[in-house]
C-alpha cells in the first residue's frame, strides 16, 4: 500500500530577471512545504524583493516558472499574497474593513466579507479594534492586522518583505513570539524576507542564503527545533551555532 506524498506548496524553478540587461537574479530554485516557514536571508541587493515579485506575478522571469500546488502561475498576479515591509493601512477606513478589502476586491458584498473577517480577529490578538481606525493603533497591533488582511487574500501562502523591520527591539520580540503561535494555529505556509539573522533563526524551519550580485541562493540551512520554540531559545547555544554557522558562510 503506498501513501502519497504531499507535494510542496510552492517550487521556483531556475528563475532568472534581469533590467536593461542587468541580471539581478538567477538560477533560482527553492520549495515550501505545506505549514513551513521558510526564511531568505541575504544583505541589501541580492535582489530578494525582486524574487518576491516574481513570485507574486507582479514580474514575469525572463526564465524559469513559479508553481503554486503543481500548477504553473508564472507572471499571474492574485494567487499568493504579498506583505510589504510597511503595513499600508488604509487610514480612512476601519480596521475590520481594511482587513476585509481582499475579500471585497474578490466581488464580496461589504457585509459578507465584515462577516468572515470577524471570525479571526480574536485569534489574531485583535478583539475589540474592529470599529478603530489604524491611527488608533500601535505599530504592533498594525501588523497583526496587515498580517490577517494578507491571510484573507490567501490562505495558502503568503509572502513577508522585512514585516517587522519597522518595529522597535521590544514589540519585536513579543509579536515574534505571538507570529509563531498564530502561524501555528491557521496552518499557513509562509515565505519570509529578511536581513535579520536573529529573526531568521528564531522564526524559521529553513533558511534560504541569498548572496552575490546577481543573486543566486548560496546555501540552505535546516533549523533543526521543534516549534513552538522556547521562550529562551535566542539565549541557547544551540541558537549561538546556528547564528555563527550563518555568519561564517554569509562571509560577515
Amino acid at each position: 500500500m503506498h501513501t502519497s506524498i504531499e507535494p510542496d506548496v510552492l517550487v521556483i524553478e531556475n528563475v532568472k530577471k534581469s533590467f536593461a540587461e542587468k541580471t539581478i537574479i538567477e538560477n533560482i530554485s527553492l520549495h515550501l512545504k505545506k505549514n513551513e516557514l521558510v526564511c531568505l536571508l541575504g544583505q541589501s541587493g541580492v535582489g530578494k524583493s525582486t524574487l518576491f515579485h516574481v513570485i507574486s506575478g507582479l514580474l514575469v522571469p525572463d526564465s524559469g516558472r513559479v508553481m503554486l500546488w503543481g500548477e504553473d502561475v508564472t507572471g499571474r498576479p492574485g494567487r499568493i499574497s504579498y506583505m510589504l515591509q510597511k503595513d499600508l493601512l488604509l487610514p480612512y477606513r476601519t480596521i475590520e474593513d481594511n482587513v476585509a478589502l481582499p475579500l471585497i476586491i474578490k466581488g464580496e458584498k461589504k457585509k459578507a466579507a465584515r462577516q468572515k473577517v470577524s471570525e479571526h480577529f480574536a485569534e489574531f490578538g485583535l478583539k475589540g479594534t474592529q470599529k478603530k481606525y489604524p491611527s488608533e493603533l500601535s505599530g504592533g497591533m498594525r501588523q497583526r492586522a496587515a498580517l490577517l488582511r494578507t491571510y484573507m487574500f490567501s490562505s495558502d501562502v503568503a509572502l513577508l518583505d522585512e514585516p517587522f523591520s519597522a518595529l522597535d527591539a521590544l514589540t519585536k520580540s513579543d509579536i515574534h513570539r505571538w507570529y509563531l503561535d498564530v502561524m501555528q494555529k491557521i496552518r499557513l505556509s509562509t515565505l519570509f524576507i529578511t536581513h535579520d539573522i536573529d529573526e531568521a533563526v528564531l522564526l524559521s524551519d529553513r533558511i534560504y542564503l541569498l548572496g552575490n550580485k546577481p543573486g543566486t541562493i548560496t546555501d540552505e540551512i535546516v533549523i533543526d527545533e521543534p516549534k513552538p520554540r522556547s521562550e529562551d531559545f535566542n539565549l541557547t547555544e544551540k541558537f549561538l551555532e546556528y547564528k555563527k554557522m550563518i555568519i561564517k558562510k554569509m562571509n560577515l
